[in-house]
């Protein structure tokens, strides 16, 4: 389906089509049209497929027209849409968005709001939320610390929009999520986008939506263009290998990714060690450190990032040439998140994860979805011999040092502020470029 085949307004299709994307991903195809019926929607969806647009066109063209989709004014002085995201980086990332879909829009207002900020960025908050900023953009945190000390009023917002929802439920934001939703009219149309549906999500879905729609995008498999391949190794010897891929290569746009910010610190120390030039991303960062790390890493002044997963969400940059995995990611997506940031732009790229033997359940099923097994590489010879890959079955019943079984034998498995005017779009809609059909720009009057 294409965009102008919707029935989004003609200034948000002119704004697309400044940008040159014509064609709406299957999770936009699916979701735009129900949201501007006035549809709740539940949406299982990974980073990439273009879930931001799916929400945000719909959203800018309703306020565009000024009406609901129940033909209801939005009232001026209130806020309108209330976005939830679990991260600083995702927060800022989304605001971005807005500055390519409301190009052509007036009067449309948006404010980010998160921690880690000086005073000026408070104030600036403050008095949007104050006025009543039409898209508000904000982690949970920051946000319940605005209605406690009473800077908010939410009894006319028109959209809650839940991004990431189960990233914010694993970082302890289900009670603000609900304080938040308490305090929302009964009439408020509600979207709630999550890469996984654990039970708890379900729950969360059947406390906030009203009869949604289900939209679920399939986990797409990683780029065939990226090498992907393992190291099996014992935990102790992890560090030993990130030396000999270092020595291996005059290596400049690397990311190395933890689950534990503890271990992402441990990490950078020993590469500073190794005379590796690195920088370090996690949550124990104040909003600018992280900003300077990112920048310096973006501008090259750095040539390794060894990031967590929740900062690494924000990260959105085409010209990496290596991911390494210094631990195997507890989910699926969170692998496919992760190497997807190498191989982007029609280049190449290498993905190498250290699998220790805590990691090789998980790893398993990383190979089940991916239907076919990683290549495991050699040990670097000064190293010893890891462990022989093994996987532990998890049952109820049996432990996990008494139920293993060796692939030898038998355990082969299945096969993304103001109107923005006076900038350029930088900001797809849709998770890569598409130049399918032409549209021709209507004149402006």
């Amino acid at each position: 389906m294409y965009f102008d085949e919707t029935a989004l307004n003609d200034n948000i299709l002119d704004a697309l089509y400044d940008m040159h994307f014509d064609e709406c991903t299957p999770i936009q195809e699916q979701t735009i049209s129900p949201m501007l019926q006035g549809r709740d929607i539940l949406g299982v969806a990974q980073t990439g497929t273009g879930k931001t647009a799916a929400y945000l066109l719909p959203v800018l063209s309703l306020l565009d027209d000024g009406l609901d989709p129940h033909d209801r004014p939005f009232p001026e002085d209130s806020i309108n849409c209330l976005i939830m995201s679990p991260t600083r980086e995702l927060a800022q990332q989304i605001d971005q968005a807005m500055e390519g879909f409301s190009y052509y829009l007036e009067g449309i207002s948006s404010v980010a709001v998160y921690g880690g900020n000086d005073g000026n960025r408070y104030d600036q908050e403050l008095k949007s939320l104050k006025q009543g900023a039409s898209v508000v953009i904000a982690t949970p945190g920051r946000f319940i610390s605005h209605m406690q000390m009473g800077n908010v009023d939410l009894s006319r917002v028109s959209f809650f929009i839940l991004d990431e929802a189960d990233r914010m439920l694993d970082m302890g934001f289900s009670d603000d999520i609900i304080t938040i939703a308490k305090e929302l009219p009964p009439t408020v149309q509600t979207i709630m986008f999550s890469a996984t549906m654990p039970e708890k999500i379900e729950q969360l879905a059947k406390t906030l939506l009203k009869d949604p729609v289900q939209v679920k995008i399939a986990v797409s498999k990683p780029a065939e263009k990226i090498q992907q391949s393992a190291f099996v190794c014992y935990q102790n010897q992890k560090n030993a290998i990130l030396k000999s891929i270092f020595k291996a290569g005059d290596l400049k746009r690397v990311i190395i990714f933890s689950g534990k910010k503890q271990r992402v610190k441990e990490i950078f120390h020993a590469l500073k060690q190794m005379n590796v030039n690195c920088g370090a991303m996690h949550s124990d960062l104040t909003q600018a450190e992280r900003d300077d790390v990112m920048y310096k890493f973006k501008s090259g002044e750095l040539d390794v990032l060894v990031a967590t997963d929740i900062v690494a969400r924000g990260i959105d940059i085409d010209d990496i040439q290596m991911v390494i995995n210094y631990d195997v990611p507890r989910d699926v997506e969170d692998y496919v998140h992760r190497i997807g940031r190498t191989a982007r732009a029609d280049r190449d790229g290498v993905a190498y994860t250290l699998v220790s033997e805590d990691d090789m359940w998980h790893f398993k099923k990383i190979e089940e979805f991916l239907e076919k097994e990683i290549i495991k590489n050699a040990l670097p010879p000064d190293i010893g011999e890891g462990p022989e890959y093994k996987v532990v079955a998890r049952t109820s019943r049996t432990s996990r040092k008494d139920n293993r079984y060796s692939r030898k034998s038998g355990g082969k498995g299945k096969p993304q502020r103001g109107n923005g005017k006076g900038r350029k779009p930088k900001t797809s809609p849709n998770a890569s470029k598409q130049d399918n059909k032409e549209r021709r720009p209507k004149e402006k009057g």
